[in-house]
C-alpha cells in the first residue's frame, strides 16, 4: 500500500459505516425529548456519548496539533453532567463541532506526518492517535444504537 492509499483508508475509517452504523447514521432522526433519557439499566444518554465522544475526539486533535496541549482530567473533564438534557442548539451545535473536528482528522489523514512522533507526546504518532479516534467513535457509535433501540427510536431494519 502507498502513502496515498493509507492516508485515503485513514480518512475513509474516520467517517466508517460499512460494518456498522456510523456517526451520522446513529444521530439521524434522533428525537428530542429522548436525547437526554437514559434507558433502564444504562448509565448514559444519547447526549452524554454523543458529548463524549465530540470531547474525547476534540482532545485528541488538539494533542496532535497543538504543541501547548494541557491535558484533561479523567474522566470529569470527558463527559457532560450527569442526566444533562440539551437543548436542540445543544444537540445541534455538538454535533456540528464533531464533524468539524472529524474533517479536521481526516486533513491531517491526509496531509500530515502520520510516522513521526508528536513532539510533545510519550512515543504517539499522528497514524496512533487516528486510529484511537475512529476506534473509540465506533465503540460509542454502537452504545448510541443501542441507547435509541431501547428507547424506541431506532428505525426498523
Amino acid at each position: 500500500m502507498n502513502d496515498e492509499q493509507l492516508r485515503a483508508q485513514l480518512a475513509w475509517l474516520l467517517d466508517s459505516k460499512d460494518a456498522h452504523a456510523g456517526f451520522d447514521k446513529a444521530i439521524e432522526g434522533m428525537p428530542d425529548d429522548l436525547r437526554g433519557r437514559r434507558p433502564e439499566g444504562l448509565p448514559h444518554s444519547a447526549w452524554e456519548l454523543l458529548e463524549h465522544i465530540r470531547i474525547a475526539q476534540r482532545d485528541i486533535l488538539e494533542f496532535c496539533i497543538d504543541p501547548a496541549y494541557k491535558e484533561m482530567k479523567w474522566p470529569d473533564d470527558y463527559w457532560p453532567a450527569p442526566g444533562e438534557r440539551p437543548t436542540a442548539e445543544q444537540w445541534e451545535r455538538s454535533v456540528a463541532d464533531f464533524r468539524r473536528d472529524r474533517d479536521a482528522l481526516k486533513r491531517l489523514a491526509s496531509e500530515g506526518d502520520l510516522f513521526g512522533r508528536i513532539p510533545h507526546g510519550s512515543g504517539q504518532t499522528v497514524l496512533r492517535e487516528i486510529l484511537l479516534v475512529a476506534d473509540h467513535t465506533a465503540y460509542h457509535v454502537g452504545q448510541i444504537v443501542f441507547v435509541r433501540q431501547l428507547l424506541g427510536s431506532w428505525p426498523s431494519a
